[in-house]
């Protein structure tokens, strides 16, 4: 099967069966997500959900008039929440029963994201610490728009696992 049609997701996940596997990663690249439409539909969602009505997210007529960018945009915010879902598709440890998200030490939005746009998710593991219970991972995510040489985001992301009770 040509890598074309091989979904991103399954090409890069390495071995991470162990928590010093793991550790043999950290500097890596760990996963890189499959693409993501981000219509119209997903951009009014979000809006809603968070109450940012901006037009130049949810007025298409205005947008594309008066907005530099021809069309709607999604929010940037939307554009990091994507985080959540590439982990829980493609980031699972097996020697750890939950994640949670512990925040942000730095996140940058480089480029807009405009609607109908495609986008993915490439990580990489920057660090691995012990915490009590478990390990706090940082990942450097880059949040890629397909056909676009610079990213819409960067962030530095700190995640907590903690580990299967036995």
């Amino acid at each position: 099967m040509p890598e074309s049609i091989i979904p991103q997701s399954t090409i890069l996940q390495p071995d991470i069966g162990t928590l010093a596997l793991l550790r043999t990663h950290i500097g890596s690249e760990i996963f890189v997500s499959d693409w993501v439409l981000m219509s119209q539909s997903r951009i009014n969602q979000f809006a809603e959900a968070t109450g940012d009505f901006q037009w130049i997210h949810v007025d298409v007529a205005r947008a594309k008039k008066e907005s530099p960018f021809g069309c709607t945009i999604a929010h940037g915010f939307l554009t990091l929440s994507l985080l959540g879902k590439f982990y829980q598709d493609n980031f699972e440890l097996p020697f750890c029963e939950m994640g949670i998200n512990y925040g942000l030490n730095k996140v940058r939005f480089t480029n807009p994201v405009r609607v109908d746009s495609r986008v993915r998710g490439r990580f990489l593991l920057s660090s691995v610490a012990d915490i009590p219970g478990g390990i706090q991972i940082v990942l450097t995510a880059t949040i890629e728009i397909e056909g676009d040489a610079k990213p819409a985001c960067i962030a530095e992301s700190v995640v907590r696992q903690y580990f299967t009770k036995t």
